[in-house]
């Protein structure tokens, strides 16, 4: 088959609307004319060069002359050979002379060809060494820097030294892969862009590809006649990904000629195979840099990564060990308290630091706890989280929440959610504020389909005179360090929660036995009065103990009943009516006094307080809290006992002589499972679930039941509203 040379342009396609982002650009067909190109086929022989090959190097090139055919310097043919014969792709540069000229060579592989790029060189060797010298003070200079802002300044201060061009710009690009001009160094009659920032479409996804492997781009003239690459008809088009003379897409062209560009070069900054930043070099008129000044600049950009990651990595470090603390005092907490949304409280203020939230929400079981945000407005937030589904969710937009929860977040756009315990529906809530920031655009954002130079396509903008825009609905974004201490946490807080199952599943199977237990003595006592009673003994003294020892059953039975409601979260079934409380107390009183005449009550009780209350509820809150005071106090000390009303709700206390509850123990006061109730000598009888149950029928009332100390009295407090609205 005769193989004829032919252009080796792509298909033509129009750039328009739906193309412009998949615009082939490493395969353009075309090389800037300021050098030649030779691509070579696996088997070494020439498939295609560029059309100005034979003025340059003075030769006629070929279809299927071998590489060491050609008159090329041993130097080059020596590169070739390792690139095809070893796998050597990475480019390399090494000077060249030939046709009179001297040229920096660049060889390098692309998977299907070796390609050798021949530049034309315009500097002497003795320049370049100089330029060798500023280079590498440049890059001890930067080695020198302990922060990003100035690694960034001194940066582009070198590379516009030892380049010469007008302006230098380093971007740091953000999580939407707009840009933040960072650093500047420019001639004084240019207008400034430091601090401006530039939106993602100026870099359209295919050439962030291309600045992330090929990470060096000189365009050393923007009015430049592209040379076409010539090759056998019908071959796809050369890949010049790698290509140091790479013809540009054409609406970048336009873009740096709006700016009133005459040349420019870009210096990739990657960071684990991303695109970080990017240093940006502008000169009003052509500009030719020197392949070895742009390779030191090259190393500079790494140089200048490898310095960014370390700073990174530190700082990331330092947060983690920070997080860590906070970690090993949390978990300390939740293994040793009993309320989880109490002892997630003690760490709120660290807990917000390490993940840099404004706000944070706790909830559990129906309960929440707000820090920096109102409390409704949380438990909307945690009513609309998926019971199912990631056990760590992230927003920071308001467009990512629930559509009906939009309006009504107002500027909590950032969320942070932990799923901890799905069990018990178990959340915590980081919230970010949206960040209303102005955004100085260098021009407006935007391109605009019109008729230009490639026709009706979508075109960059023209103007790049400041444009001021104000941003709304959008918080900071969770930061790759601050996501990995949330997962850490959740993975922690996961743990200690299967802890905390096992641990009551343990109370449970306890409570079940002492429930046995205890359900055995009153039964044998019934038991042997009915059979005492069948021999004709006293019946009252006999009646008198079946009913103590029926009631203990029957109280016995009710917690248990109760604790399973609350426990399901049903919550305890209340049936309020007006109450004369001023009498059910001293109904109370008198049963006590009868069951237990060793026991003295002294009450302080204001006659006709009358509240809506569940009687039956009430009259338990009020038992319990004596039995207490009867089992825990001092021998011989009377219980006092006072009902007020003050200020619209009714007020119960109950003293009693002791010591102060430790604070250790207060902590869980009111909390099921209590291991000092299920230990505790002094009310063996007991399970612990007296104050559970009492706590959770005052707010069932609107009300509270606290705890204080009054030396020498252990006091327990019940308040609430005489009336309900």
């Amino acid at each position: 088959m005769n193989e004829q040379p032919g252009p080796q342009t792509r298909p033509a396609t129009p750039v328009g609307l739906d193309n412009c982002a998949d615009e082939p650009i490493h395969i353009p067909g075309l090389i800037q004319p300021h050098g030649a190109l030779l691509a070579f086929a696996a088997d070494g022989t020439l498939r295609a060069w560029s059309a100005n090959t034979a003025a340059l190097l003075g030769f006629e090139p070929a279809i299927g002359i071998p590489y060491g055919a050609l008159p090329l310097e041993s130097g080059v043919t020596e590169q070739l050979r390792a690139c095809l014969e070893d796998g050597a792709d990475s480019p390399t540069g090494i000077e060249t002379r030939g046709n009179g000229h001297t040229f920096d060579c660049v060889v390098h592989g692309n998977g299907t060809h070796a390609i050798a790029e021949f530049e034309l060189r315009q500097v002497e060797a003795d320049a370049l060494a100089a330029f060798a010298l500023k280079a590498h003070a440049a890059i001890e200079r930067l080695r020198r820097q302990r922060t990003i802002e100035d690694l960034l300044r001194h940066a582009v201060e070198q590379v516009r030294a030892i380049t010469g061009f007008d302006r230098v710009m380093a971007y740091r690009f953000r999580h939407d892969d707009s840009g933040d001009v960072i650093a500047e160094a420019r001639c004084d009659d240019l207008k400034p862009f430091l601090g401006m920032r530039y939106p993602a479409s100026d870099i359209p996804a295919q050439a962030r590809r291309l600045y992330t492997i090929n990470t060096l781009r000189l365009i050393a003239d923007i009015g430049y006649t592209p040379v076409p690459i010539v090759g056998v008809a019908g071959d796809p088009p050369v890949d010049l990904s790698h290509s140091v003379l790479r013809s540009v897409s054409p609406i970048h062209v336009e873009y740096l000629q709006n700016m009133g560009v005459g040349a420019s070069m870009s210096v990739s900054i990657v960071i684990n195979g991303r695109l970080w930043g990017l240093i940006a070099c502008h000169h009003m008129a052509p500009l030719r840099v020197p392949y070895a000044v742009r390779m030191a600049c090259d190393v500079m950009a790494q140089v200048l990564g490898a310095a960014v990651l370390s700073l990174d990595s530190r700082d990331r470090v330092a947060l983690a060990e920070q997080a860590a603390e906070v970690r090993t005092r949390l978990i300390e907490t939740l293994l040793h308290e009993d309320d989880v949304l109490a002892a997630l409280e003690q760490h709120a203020e660290d807990l917000a630091a390490k993940l840099a939230a404004d706000a944070l929400v706790f909830a559990q079981q129906g309960k929440l706890t707000a820090h920096g945000v109102d409390e409704e407005l949380a438990a909307t937030i945690v009513a609309s989280l998926p019971p199912d589904g990631d056990e760590m969710l992230h927003r920071y937009r308001r467009d990512e929440w629930p559509e009906a929860l939009r309006a009504r977040i107002g500027p909590w756009v950032g969320l942070l959610a932990l799923h901890f315990d799905p069990a018990t529906s178990g959340w915590l809530l980081a919230l970010r504020k949206e960040q209303v920031e102005t955004v100085r655009w260098a021009g407006k954002p935007d391109k605009m389909v019109k008729t230009g130079p490639l026709g009706h396509r979508l075109t960059p903008r023209g103007s790049f005179d400041e444009w001021v825009e104000s941003v709304h609905d959008k918080a900071v974004p969770w930061e790759s360090a601050r996501l990995m201490v949330a997962d850490q946490l959740l993975g922690e807080m996961h743990r200690a929660s299967m802890a905390r199952h096992a641990e009551t599943e343990r109370a449970r199977m306890q409570l079940l036995a002492m429930l046995g237990h205890d359900l055995r003595d009153p039964l044998q006592s019934i038991s042997m009065a009915a059979s005492v009673l069948q021999h004709g003994a006293q019946p009252q003294q006999l009646g008198q103990r079946i009913e103590r020892s029926s009631g203990r059953m029957q109280r016995l039975i009710s917690q248990v009943l109760d604790m399973s409601r609350l426990d399901s979260g049903l919550g305890l079934a209340m049936r309020k009516i007006d109450v004369d409380l001023s009498k059910m107390a001293e109904d109370l009183l008198d049963e006590m006094r009868f069951a237990h005449p060793g026991t003295v009550y002294h009450a302080d009780i204001a006659g006709d307080v009358h509240g809506c209350a569940d009687p039956d509820r009430m009259a338990q809150v009020i038992s319990n809290l004596l039995s207490n005071a009867r089992h825990h106090g001092a021998n011989g000390q009377p219980i006092l006992v006072s009902l007020h009303a003050e200020g619209g709700k009714a007020v119960l206390e109950v003293r009693n002589d002791g010591v102060p509850i430790a604070p250790e123990l207060e902590a869980q006061l009111f909390n099921p499972f209590k291991r000092m109730a299920l230990q505790n000598r002094a009310n063996r009888t007991g399970m612990g679930l007296g104050l559970y149950i009492a706590e959770n029928i005052a707010k069932g009332h609107g009300g509270t039941v606290t705890y204080r100390y009054e030396a020498p009295h252990v006091v327990f407090r019940v308040a609430f509203p005489l009336r309900t609205d």
